[in-house]
């Protein structure tokens, strides 16, 4: 099969087009054709080796996994004999080492069935963001009806599903994002938008239940308003 590898870390050089066997499965695996693979900030990450401490997980000189790849969308082509949650020909999304090839072993709890109204290409832009926004949001967050959210970095990966995600439980919604941004992001549900460049998300008197900092911000902004949560996170 052919398959985007990647040898060593550095700039998009790294990267090749090779044919390769197509992987193994295990017990509890599953061999999906891939349709749609996505492609995100964290595949920027890994190519380069950044952070470098993260190259503990994912390899100290070169990366452990070959192909590239971590998101993926596809049909299922062959499972594993203690697979039960799948059978061949079912239409899946997930996350998983190497999409960026023609086929990929998936383990069957990383993977779910695809919505009948969403195309293989919109699920295979999913799985990571959006499940890093539905642990923060819903289970880490406890989000419920009437609850008041400020999510910094709406207008971003895991910012955007975070916003959909505490508006269909019911939230009172407050992205932050640039001015080019904001638009978008009250079109996808936000209740009041935040130019961050010309207002101050830490000035003002309003209170949160919980605050979602998704672009790692550290000023001193978020450490002084963390104080005015009514329930932090």
């Amino acid at each position: 099969m052919k398959a985007i590898i990647q040898k060593a870390y550095g700039s998009p050089e790294v990267l090749e087009p090779r044919d390769i066997d197509r992987p193994s499965i295990g017990d509890h695996d599953v061999s999906v054709r891939v349709h749609a693979a996505g492609v995100h900030r964290g595949d920027w990450l890994v190519m380069r080796g950044l952070p470098y401490i993260a190259r503990l997980g994912y390899g100290l000189l070169t990366p452990k996994n070959s192909v590239a790849g971590m998101e993926v969308a596809g049909k299922v082509e062959g499972i594993g004999k203690g697979v039960t949650q799948f059978q061949s020909g079912d239409e899946v999304f997930g996350w998983c080492n190497g999409s960026f090839a023609e086929y990929v072993s998936v383990s069957e709890d990383a993977l779910a069935v695809k919505p009948a109204n969403i195309t293989l290409e919109q699920a295979a832009g999913f799985p990571i963001s959006a499940f890093a926004a539905l642990q923060a949001v819903r289970d880490t967050g406890r989000i419920q009806p009437g609850h008041r959210v400020l999510i910094i970095g709406a207008s971003g990966g895991v910012g955007t599903f975070a916003v959909q995600i505490a508006k269909s439980f019911g939230a009172e919604v407050t992205g932050v994002c640039s001015g080019k941004n904001v638009e978008m992001v009250r079109s996808i549900g936000a209740d009041h938008v935040i130019d961050y460049a010309h207002e101050d998300f830490a000035d003002g008197e309003r209170r949160y239940d919980m605050i979602l900092d998704t672009a790692g911000n550290r000023s001193e902004s978020v450490v002084t308003f963390l104080t005015r949560v009514r329930r932090p996170c």
